[in-house]
């Protein structure tokens, strides 16, 4: 990784040193043993939870293989780890993934134009639902998109119905900041909309939203969402209480369904579940 020198500030390549941190150690000590425990109990865990672990305990050390980089001007060698290139938890591959994103957006995808970023969160029973029904997921990511959508081009002066359009970019965010699953969503929304006149594309910036245009909103999500969960059969409707049936089965909904709780599982012997 890039980095600056601690006695010359000068910036330089230093290898990134993944076995030195509090989490490789946490992970490196524990994991075995607790694999181990969940299989002596009957349980299991999915094929890409495993490979999960088992990359990023290889990632970024060179007995795991590297490329041998050469400056052609000083004939200076680097050892560069490979890395585990995974979406779950390791920091560094995370970390330079968000940066290549963030840059690829800037550069390649929202036009020259103020943009609004908007954080929606849901219940607990909606997220561990989210976390293993994608397909759910998506349907209300379109419920969503739609509604915002709408409630800036109305707050940029106009109508959908009129051809005024905005634009969005949605990042599905997994975890909370205590690591624990809380399916969320990032949303950056321009900040108005695209109207064509006289052939040319106009942008009109949207006004400001009141607290009271939010609620409003919100009350709009909250309807339209219950509505789509119950068309696919997955929210009970109820006209006090709307409930869901999520009864965890396998080793993986227990642990789901602890970390959205922020709960720590004593025994793995509560998580078994027999193989499907």
């Amino acid at each position: 990784m890039l980095a600056r020198s601690p006695t010359t500030n000068a910036p330089g390549y230093y290898r990134h040193q993944p076995e030195q941190t509090e989490l490789y150690s946490v992970i490196a000590k524990h994991y075995p043993r607790f694999v181990d425990e969940i299989e002596r109990s009957g349980g299991y865990l999915p094929k890409f939870v495993r490979q999960e672990f088992e990359d990023y305990l290889k990632c970024g050390l060179l007995e795991h293989g590297f490329l041998r980089v050469k400056c052609d001007n000083c004939c200076h060698e680097h050892l560069v780890a490979f890395s585990c290139k995974r979406r779950g938890f390791c920091p560094s591959c995370g970390a330079r993934r968000m940066v290549e994103s963030a840059a690829h957006l800037v550069d390649h995808v929202f036009p020259e134009a103020p943009v609004r970023q908007w954080v929606l969160t849901f219940p607990f029973p909606l997220r561990f639902l989210f976390a293993n029904d994608p397909n759910a997921l998506s349907a209300v990511l379109t419920v969503v998109h739609r509604a915002i959508s709408t409630f800036v081009v109305r707050h940029s002066g106009f109508t959908v119905s009129s051809g005024a359009r905005t634009g969005a970019v949605t990042l599905i965010q997994r975890f909370g900041s205590a690591l624990n699953l809380n399916v969320h969503l990032h949303m950056l929304f321009l900040d108005g909309a695209y109207r064509l006149s006289n052939n040319r594309l106009t942008f009109h910036r949207t006004r400001r939203p009141t607290c009271e245009n939010l609620d409003s909103l919100l009350v709009t999500l909250s309807r339209r969402i219950v509505r789509a969960l119950e068309r696919r059969g997955l929210l009970i409707a109820d006209p006090e209480h709307c409930c869901l049936d999520l009864e965890p089965g396998s080793s993986l909904d227990h642990l789901q369904a602890a970390s959205i709780n922020a709960r720590r599982l004593h025994s793995a012997t509560s998580l078994a579940s027999p193989k499907p």
